[in-house]
């Protein structure tokens, strides 16, 4: 999480002390994707990721659900034995254990994406 922690009165996990962030400042890894945590609250984690227009072709098959919107760029993803083309503006619901991966993007504007990470009650994420 950006900044430290104070836990206001009445809102547990809520941080009233952050610094401001851009999500459109910065360059993308020359390969792969740059992932930055944004925020991780409870079960809950929002982070921006930076793809580079080669990218390493990782599948993923994750615990948790993943909302995806792609703030910038194009791209074209695998979700679960299916090609998607998506653009600026597009957003993606992937359950939990739906195999993926990012095929290709765009250089010019790179992809920007926004991800917010559900993960199981039980088993909450810890940074």
């Amino acid at each position: 999480m950006i900044g430290e922690s104070r836990q206001p009165e009445g809102r547990p996990g809520i941080s009233t002390d952050q610094a401001p962030a851009n999500l459109f400042v910065g360059r993308p890894p020359s390969r792969g994707e740059q992932f930055s945590q944004l925020l991780c609250c409870r079960n809950l984690v929002i982070e921006r990721i930076l793809s580079s227009p080669r990218p390493d072709g990782i599948e993923y098959d994750q615990e948790q659900d993943e909302w995806v919107a792609l703030l910038q760029g194009r791209a074209s993803i695998e979700l679960a034995g299916r090609t998607m083309e998506l653009e600026s503006g597009d957003t993606l619901f992937i359950p939990a254990h739906t195999r993926h991966r990012v095929l290709s993007t765009s250089t010019e504007p790179h992809c920007i994406w926004l991800a917010i990470h559900l993960y199981p009650e039980a088993q909450a994420h810890e940074s």
